[in-house]
C-alpha cells in the first residue's frame, strides 16, 4: 500500500494541501495537527469536490503530533509502522510527504535579534524537519520496493519527500538581508533537502527523492504582516498554491530534479 502525508496540516497551506490530495488522488492521507482534531477534521473535509466527498472521510487519517517534541514525531511514526506497514506487504511505502512547519520572525536588523524567538525558528524550521527526515525515511522505499503508477502522480514511480523551503534560504539570492533567524533556517532545511537525497539515492537509487520547495508569498498567517506590501499577483490564495506545488513535485525528473529547492513555476531555487 502507498500513501500520502501532510504534516502539518490544521491550517495555511498545509490544510489546503491535505483537502487538495483527497480530491485528486485516491492515497489513503495522514495528515497531522497539534490539538482540536475534530475541528481540523472537519475544515479539511469541507468544500471537497461532491464525487470525492463519500471517500474522503475513509482516506482522511488525522493524527495529533506536536513538530516541536521528538517523542511525538516518534509516535508519528508508530502509528504509521502499526497502520500502514507492519500488516501490509514488504512493498508498503510512503509516496509522497509534504513536511512544512514554519514561523517567522522578521528581523530587519541584527540589534532585533532576540533569543527565544530565534530558538523557535531555529526548532520548528529546521529541528523539526531534521527529526521527520529521521523518523520518516524508513517509510520511504528501497531498491527493491515495487512502485506501482498511480493515477495523478509522477508517471515515472518514485517517492517524493518534500520539505518546505523559501527563496530568502538562497545565499546567492540574498540581495536585501536581514530576517536573519529564518533566513539561516531554510539555508539549512536546503543543505538538510540535499544531504537527505544523497542517502536516499544510495538507499533507494530513482525510487525515492528529496526535494525543497518555495510556494512564493501565501495568503496564510505567517505572512499577513505583509499582505499589503506584495503585488496582488504575487500574493497567492492557499488553495492556487497547494495545486501548483503538487503540480511541480508531478513534474520533477528524478535525476535532475532531486535533491534541489523548487519554486511554485516549477523553476529551480539557487543554493
Amino acid at each position: 500500500m502507498a500513501f500520502a502525508l501532510v504534516t502539518p496540516a490544521s491550517q495555511g497551506i498545509g490544510l489546503a494541501l491535505t483537502r487538495h490530495l483527497l480530491a485528486t488522488l485516491s492515497l489513503p492521507v495522514i495528515a497531522t495537527a497539534r490539538h482540536d482534531l475534530p475541528s481540523v477534521r472537519n475544515r479539511i473535509l469541507s468544500h471537497l469536490p461532491s464525487d470525492r466527498a463519500p471517500n474522503a472521510p475513509s482516506l482522511l487519517d488525522l493524527v495529533e503530533c506536536d513538530l516541536e517534541s521528538e517523542a511525538s514525531i516518534a509516535s508519528l511514526a508508530s502509528h504509521i509502522k502499526s497502520k500502514y506497514i507492519s500488516s501490509n506487504s514488504k512493498d508498503a511505502h510512503l509516496r509522497l510527504g509534504f513536511c512544512i512547519p514554519g514561523v517567522l520572525f522578521p528581523e530587519r536588523s541584527p540589534d532585533k535579534i532576540d533569543y527565544d524567538s530565534a530558538l523557535h525558528t531555529l526548532r520548528l524550521n529546521l529541528l523539526a524537519p531534521l527529526l521527520l527526515a529521521k523518523h520518516l525515511t524508513p517509510f520511504l522505499p528501497r531498491k527493491s520496493t515495487n512502485l506501482d503508477v498511480i493515477e495523478g502522480l509522477n508517471p515515472h514511480p518514485t517517492s517524493v519527500l518534500a520539505f518546505m523551503s523559501a527563496r530568502v534560504g538562497s545565499i546567492s539570492d540574498n540581495r536585501a538581508g536581514g530576517w536573519y533567524s529564518y533566513r539561516s533556517s531554510k539555508a539549512g532545511l536546503n543543505q538538510l533537502v540535499k544531504t537527505l537525497d544523497i542517502h536516499l539515492k544510495t538507499r533507494a537509487g530513482d525510487k525515492a527523492i528529496c526535494v525543497g520547495l518555495h510556494p512564493g508569498t501565501v495568503r496564510t498567517e505567517l505572512s499577513r504582516e505583509f499582505w499589503e506590501t506584495v503585488p496582488k499577483d504575487k500574493l497567492f490564495e492557499k488553495d492556487f498554491s497547494a495545486e501548483r506545488l503538487l503540480e511541480v513535485v508531478k513534474g520533477i525528473k528524478v535525476e535532475a530534479g532531486r535533491g534541489k529547492c523548487w519554486d511554485w513555476k516549477g523553476e529551480e531555487v539557487m543554493p
